[in-house]
Formats: structure tokens, C-alpha cells, sequence
């Protein structure tokens, strides 16, 4: 386990505005209650709380990865308009104590989906 520091900060803050995932037309994820995870010179992410997503569209994967900074991640896949998009979600369900505001959220892959600022 490493801890963000000078030579790779990584901060979380809530995000201000509205936050929808959406694939095909479809509504993954609305939100008011995002997260934004900015980390070293990384694009920022935005963490969306699981209850704000159609958890129904979801499948989980065998996929894991390892994050020294965050833990252990999770995948899952998006079931929409009769397509599936793999592992185009991760989830840190117990991530690291510096880093537990992000358990219970999802993170998008900006080039699988669609994700926009509402108003």
C-alpha cells in the first residue's frame, strides 16, 4: 500500500454539478452526488454512487486489478440496447483507508461511455 504524497497526489472532492452516464441513449447513472478523483497527472474521474446507477444493466466480471494508491478493483460489464460493453465499469468495494470516500462508487471509462455535466 502507498500513500498519495507530493510525488503522486491524489485528491476527492464532490463534484458540483449533475453528473449522467449514459450508453446508446440509454441512462446508466444520474447523479448529484458524484465524486471527482484527480490522481498525479491522470484525467480526473468521476466516482458515481452505485445507489444513483441502474445496477440492473450491470454484470460483474472475473476482471480484478491492483491499484497501490486505491487496492483491489473490481469490473463490471453494461448490459444495453441488446449489447454488452466488458469491463467498461471498475469499483474499489474496500479500497485503501486514504482512499475509502470512493467505496460504494463507480467509475466510468470515458471512451466506453458517455459521460456529460447536466446543468
Amino acid at each position: 500500500m502507498k500513500l498519495p504524497g507530493p510525488d503522486h497526489p491524489i485528491t476527492i472532492t464532490a463534484t458540483p454539478k449533475r453528473i449522467r452516464v449514459s450508453v446508446g441513449g440509454v441512462v446508466i447513472a444520474d447523479t448529484t452526488h458524484a465524486l471527482t478523483l484527480k490522481e498525479a497527472s491522470y484525467p480526473a474521474v468521476q466516482y458515481v454512487p452505485r445507489e444513483d446507477a441502474n445496477m440492473a444493466l450491470l454484470a460483474r466480471t472475473e476482471r480484478t486489478t491492483h491499484c497501490p494508491y486505491k487496492g483491489d478493483a473490481n469490473y463490471f460489464s453494461i448490459n444495453a440496447n441488446g449489447k454488452s460493453i466488458e469491463n467498461s465499469i471498475w469499483t474499489y468495494e474496500t479500497p485503501f483507508p486514504a482512499m475509502a470516500e470512493i467505496a460504494g462508487h463507480l467509475a466510468f471509462y470515458p471512451d466506453k461511455v458517455t459521460i456529460e455535466e447536466v446543468g
